[in-house]
């Protein structure tokens, strides 16, 4: 889990998108993000997610929220992953966990018996200065909007 809190800076990040656009943390200043970080590109969850977030994204456009997603796949599946669902909002390949490990999402996992390194489902709101305002690390998948609304 992360050991980033409430109230802190968040932690600057410079990464590509799926189209090999270089992202950072300046691009959003005077905005809100919503930076979620998701295990893998196209499983069930992720999309659940994803799909949720994109459903609802005019509304959290309209609360002025910008979005970002970020999961250690590669750009291709990426670019995949938004073709598939038609999302509206661009996703770092991390590959190499930079982002990830900035914002401390990665570690050890548990899932059907086996244990493994992972990336932590976590979401952080970051303020128009640049703040986290809040840190969701139990997402609902299918209700994720309404968390970060919340």
């Amino acid at each position: 889990m992360t050991t980033l809190k409430i109230g802190e800076k968040a932690p600057h990040f410079e990464a590509l998108d799926q189209e090999g656009k270089t992202r950072k943390l300046e691009d959003y200043k005077g905005k809100k993000l919503i930076l979620f970080f998701y295990p893998r590109a196209s499983t069930p969850g992720c999309t659940a997610e994803v799909c949720n977030l994109r459903d609802n994204y005019a509304t959290l456009i309209e609360k002025g929220f910008d979005l970002l997603g970020v999961s250690a796949d590669t750009a291709k599946k990426q670019e995949n992953f938004i073709k598939k669902n038609t999302l509206p909002f661009p996703l770092l390949a991390d590959v190499e966990k930079e982002v990830i490990n900035a914002y401390k999402v990665w570690g050890p996992k548990k899932f059907m018996g086996r244990e493994f390194d992972g990336i932590y489902r976590t979401t952080f709101v970051i303020d128009e200065k640049g703040i986290i305002e809040n840190i969701i690390t139990k997402v609902k998948t299918k209700d994720h909007a309404a968390q970060v609304l919340a």
